[in-house]
């Protein structure tokens, strides 16, 4: 009898489409009313199930509504999106999801993930464009020499840098782009593709779980839970250098012990398989740089510097990011003098190649479609709002914590998740005598630690571009996921004392 396969991350995200349609079946529906700031009347617009109610754009009405939030965040533009109106769930004639609704949620999901999955399949089209350039080769062979002995400086570097920008502006979707380009960095230096992974992933996780100033998560959750961003900083930015440096320390003893044995390796049986599909068999040492490499680097590097003030001053979003690389590849198609005919070959494999990502995005927003079709979330909100009452200050606050962790399998968008809850979860910290900035903690720590394995995030997008089982993930993660559980909940618990 054959051994059985660890299933792809396609087939666990179908297992899991599939699981969720049976839950609109089990779990009863019922919503939340919405409230929605609408710029171009000035007006709010309450929304219910069958109605659509027009509301003065005043402090009155929202205090009328139990909704502690200056109008000021609405009418500038920092709360962009429908919330949730406390004390407003009501249960709803059930919408169970039948077998048509499971078959077009793939399709209907690669539909509304579109903008990601063709950031993903420009984004392979430009490495299609790099690798016929040679410069990948040269700048791989360059860092390899540069680095020589001191290797577990990228593993500190990477990981600590993409953690940055986590917490300031909320990279994640955008570190898709980094992990054809330096997957082979690490492999040149000796790491598994582990290494790696878990440098760009982890590194975003944690920055994003810990964010300070990132205006996905903190500050539109300050928000909508009427305080001041402010408001807990001190003991966020204590989070991350924690986490952060229980990561990084985490890694370089996996990093030390593969680079010592390659066969300690968790993925040691892909090593040829891997090195094959980043083009390592093929590195060619021999390319050295000249004027015509170094300028096409330069090119390629300012894109993503290009990206990340876009989105960090300029609000661009991924049409203008998508834009970005796209440019980037027609510009150095110019400087490396590649024949037109060439150039839509080699733009077009690189693009399938990253094809399998891309249909695991949308399989992923699809079983979210499946969810909100389905009218269970907010059930699922509403019943986790009641399980806290009558709890001890740290009691509570651990709870929050696993509860948001739960949701976050649901309704994995931290700013979706954000102006959902926070009116509903938030005003609960007054019932126990903490401030509110707890809730927003245990919102993004909740969501943070459950992302590092949450199918229904961006790992197995990101595992499918290393090649990675979810399996072998798991195994790798799991010891510094309760590691982090429990720094998590031990700052926390100080924290309401």
């Amino acid at each position: 009898m054959k051994t059985l396969k660890f299933p792809t991350a396609q087939t666990i995200l179908l297992l899991i489409a599939v699981f969720v349609t049976i839950l609109t079946w089990l779990v009863p529906a019922g919503k939340y009313d919405t409230l929605t700031y609408d710029a171009s009347s000035k007006t709010f617009i309450r929304t219910s199930e069958h109605s659509a109610t027009t509301l003065p754009a005043t402090q009155k009405t929202l205090e009328s509504l139990d909704i502690k939030i200056p109008i000021e965040k609405f009418t500038n533009g920092d709360i962009y999106k429908p919330i949730g109106i406390p004390n407003t769930y009501k249960a709803l004639n059930s919408k169970p999801q039948g077998l048509t609704a499971l078959i077009q949620a793939p399709i209907k999901g690669i539909i509304a993930a579109s903008d990601i999955i063709f950031l993903i399949l420009i984004i392979g089209g430009l490495i299609g464009i790099m690798n016929v350039t040679g410069a990948f080769d040269a700048g791989i062979s360059w860092l390899a020499h540069l680095l020589k002995g001191y290797e577990f400086i990228l593993i500190i570097l990477v990981t600590t840098l993409i953690a940055l920008g986590g917490t300031t502006f909320g990279l994640a979707e955008e570190t898709m782009a980094f992990f054809p380009i330096l997957i082979p960095v690490f492999l040149a230096a000796k790491y598994d593709a582990m290494v790696g992974l878990a440098c760009i992933f982890l590194g975003s996780a944690i920055g994003t779980m810990c964010s300070t100033i990132n205006p996905f998560s903190t500050i539109i959750a300050s928000d909508t839970a009427g305080i001041n961003w402010t408001t807990g900083l001190t003991n966020r930015v204590i989070m991350l250098v924690i986490c952060l440096v229980a990561t990084i320390l985490y890694i370089l003893r996996y990093a030390k012990k593969v680079k010592l044995d390659p066969t300690k390796s968790l993925i040691f049986n892909q090593k040829e398989e891997i090195e094959q599909l980043f083009g390592l068999h093929d590195l060619n040492t021999s390319v050295k740089f000249n004027p015509r490499l170094i300028l096409i680097l330069l090119v390629f590097s300012l894109c993503f510097v290009v990206m990340i003030a876009g989105v960090s001053f300029w609000d661009w979003w991924f049409i203008e990011m998508t834009a970005t690389f796209l440019l980037g590849a027609i510009l150095i198609g110019f400087i490396a003098k590649i024949k037109e005919s060439v150039f839509v070959e080699e733009f077009a494999k690189g693009a399938a190649s990253l094809l399998s990502v891309a249909f695991i995005v949308g399989i992923a927003r699809g079983v979210t479609i499946i969810m909100e079709d389905g009218l269970i979330s907010d059930t699922l909100l509403y019943h986790a709002s009641m399980v806290t009452e009558g709890m001890s200050k740290g009691i509570f606050t651990n709870v929050m914590l696993i509860i948001y962790s739960g949701l976050s399998f649901f309704m994995p968008s931290s700013s979706g998740m954000a102006v959902l809850t926070m009116p509903i979860m938030s005003p609960l910290a007054d019932t126990v005598n903490i401030g509110r900035e707890i809730i927003v903690d245990t919102y993004q720590y909740g969501m943070g630690l459950f992302y590092l394995i949450n199918p229904t995030g961006l790992i197995l997008a990101a595992l499918a571009i290393v090649n990675v089982g979810f399996n072998k993930w798991l195994k790798f993660i799991m010891p510094l996921f309760f590691i982090l559980f429990i720094i998590t909940m031990i700052l926390l618990t100080i924290s309401v004392y």
